[in-house]
């Protein structure tokens, strides 16, 4: 049996392999931050992974923390994923770090 469950399993996974996800981490710069509703407006790059052009947004932020180590007119990198409808930003960091990534 254990035979037949390990076949079973090889071939779905040569049929749906499994993609690991790269983080993408994308450039912009801070427009305002609205801490009460942990909100931030990023004027940022293409984000590639979901086939957005650049532009001007809104994110919901899921750290709320993250919004106390930036301020308006900052460069910074940030992640999003989309979750439920909505884009929320799971990290972000000021741009000057990413040369140490």
């Amino acid at each position: 049996m254990k035979y037949y469950e390990l076949c079973l399993a090889l071939i779905f996974l040569t049929i749906f392999p499994v993609r690991a996800e790269q983080i993408e981490w994308v450039a912009a710069e801070v427009q305002r931050i609205d801490r009460d509703t942990s909100k931030v407006t990023l004027r940022h790059e293409k984000i590639p992974s979901l086939n957005m052009s650049g532009m001007t947004m809104s994110f919901t932020i899921r750290d709320k923390s993250k919004l106390a180590t930036i301020k308006v007119g900052d460069a910074v990198l940030f992640t999003v994923v989309r979750e439920a409808g909505s884009l929320v930003v799971t990290d972000m960091k000021p741009a000057k770090d990413h040369a140490s990534q």
